[in-house]
């Protein structure tokens, strides 16, 4: 009974010096632990004649008792004043002025792709996505480019195998829809995405954008061709702009004519970026060739059609004065941020 009244006046006075949560668990064990100073009288009662037990036992419980109270007591008040302290340390003043979040801008690539998208849709086309990797019946054959054409030289393929590569350009999308068009109607469409050619310098990449656009109805003239292009160019580039034919040669269409717009720049007059002549070339286009109509399932007696096909690349540095096609790959944040300012604008 002499153990049990010392064991209150240590309890009482060590919980009295208690200064943290570690402090009191460490007199949890010293008290409670498997070698702790409760744990050990409680064994003392197999010593204890029969007739005291009950006596003891009751007076071990009492001081069991009053160790858990004033633990319970003790851990609650230090827990709340921990709970206090932090949130004094963490707390937030509203009335401070915010501090300039960096934020994102829309890529110069993304955005004339949208342009262009928003352009074509509002005339009634729709927007298809074409297959990166290709096979070389539908990236050349099917387009009028035979084995040992020099058109092929031209591009320069990425293959990756003898039968499939990556695509050269984005006309293979016309081969796929004017297949899988089954009962042989009206196509307007364009397609956007990247194509891949073996170029690397100032005003060429391996990888860039390109669009190719594809009509396929009765009755559909150069004139029609020659009326959509100028809708697209004053659309991008201002109403101002001019635009100019000039006979060319593309395998798959048949009249071809490479399409140059009125420098946007100088509005014609001559400047380094037009090279002083006043125009730039843009795109190349054409009447689709019949052989192409014909291996598409259309007859070209009844169904005639236009295409054109252009460099969403160049038409961004056209469009945002950007001089070398590299910056828009090489993620430099200092040209990047020349966006955030046009979103401003």
């Amino acid at each position: 009974m002499e153990r049990i009244e010392e064991i209150k006046k240590v309890i009482e006075e060590k919980m009295n010096k208690v200064n943290s949560l570690e402090e009191l668990n460490d007199l949890k064990v010293l008290f409670l632990g498997k070698k702790g100073l409760i744990t050990e009288v409680q064994g003392m009662i197999k010593e204890i004649p029969n007739d005291s037990k009950k006596e003891f036992g009751m007076k071990v419980n009492e001081v069991r008792t009053l160790f858990n109270t004033i633990y319970e007591e003790i851990k609650n008040k230090l827990e709340e004043e921990k709970i206090n302290k932090k949130l004094k340390e963490e707390a937030i003043d509203i009335t401070l002025p915010s501090e300039k979040i960096e934020t994102g801008s829309i890529h110069p690539f993304n955005r004339i792709i949208m342009e262009v998208e928003d352009l074509f849709v509002s005339m009634g086309y729709d927007v298809v996505d074409g297959n990166e990797i290709e096979t070389d019946e539908y990236c050349f054959k099917r387009l009028n480019v035979p084995d040992g054409h020099p058109a092929r030289d031209s591009q320069d393929t990425f293959y990756i195998t003898e039968e499939y590569l990556l695509r050269t350009q984005t006309s293979t999308a016309q081969a796929h829809t004017m297949e899988e068009n089954k009962e042989k109607g009206p196509i307007r469409i364009i397609c956007p995405g990247k194509v891949y050619r073996r170029d690397d310098d100032a005003t060429h990449s391996h990888q860039f954008g390109q669009v190719e656009g594809l009509v396929v109805d009765k009755d559909i003239s150069l004139a029609d061709l020659k009326g959509t292009l100028e809708i697209f160019a004053k659309r991008l580039l201002g109403e101002n702009t001019k635009v100019r034919f000039r006979p060319s040669y593309f395998p798959f269409t048949e009249p071809s004519v490479e399409v140059d717009l009125s420098c946007f720049k100088c509005g014609g007059k001559g400047c380094a970026l037009c090279k002083q002549t006043g125009w730039i070339e843009v795109l190349g286009a054409g009447m689709v060739h019949p052989n192409v109509l014909r291996m598409g399932g259309y007859d070209p007696e009844v169904y005639t059609g236009f295409a054109f096909g252009t460099g969403l690349d160049r038409l961004a540095m056209f469009k945002y004065n950007i001089p070398d096609i590299r910056y828009l790959y090489t993620n430099d944040v200092r040209f990047l941020k020349e966006f955030d300012r046009k979103d401003e604008e």
